[in-house]
């Protein structure tokens, strides 16, 4: 079963982040620029939080809040569950499946390293499976 440390190879290590300072609105602009629906939110290099689109909808569009007033650590999930670059693919589908969440920053120690998504982790398994597929119709054709 393929691991963490090998979604990042692929899919690079790139984390977009904002401050908990910041409003709303710019996390909100961010995640829309980069095509993505969560942002881990950083104080300095520490993990504060992470801030995502299901966030803004309940916790602001739901509650009539100013986007542009409401700093992101009023609203962002504090307590965020991560993995480490060796947790395998099953582990980190299980976690997520099992937590409701949709995104795992991944780290080393203290530092955040990556970040890997449900669709991430969706692809790896459906790339294994076409791969084991594959394997075995060229073992029946031989």
């Amino acid at each position: 079963m393929r691991q963490v440390k090998h979604l990042l190879e692929t899919k690079g290590s790139g984390v977009y982040s904002i401050a908990p300072d910041a409003p709303v609105l710019d996390a909100v602009r961010r995640m829309a620029e980069h095509g993505v629906g969560a942002l881990l939110v950083l104080r300095g290099e520490q993990l504060a939080g992470i801030i995502s689109e299901r966030d803004y909808a309940r916790k602001v569009i739901l509650k009539d809040r100013s986007s542009a007033n409401t700093p992101v650590a009023d609203i962002m999930t504090s307590s965020v569950l991560t993995v480490d670059r060796d947790a395998s693919v099953e582990d980190c589908m299980r976690l997520c499946t099992d937590s409701h969440i949709r995104h795992l920053p991944v780290v080393d120690g203290e530092r955040v390293i990556g970040v890997i998504s449900i669709g991430d982790l969706v692809k790896a398994v459906i790339d294994e499976q076409a791969e084991q597929i594959g394997q075995l119709q060229r073992y029946i054709a031989s």
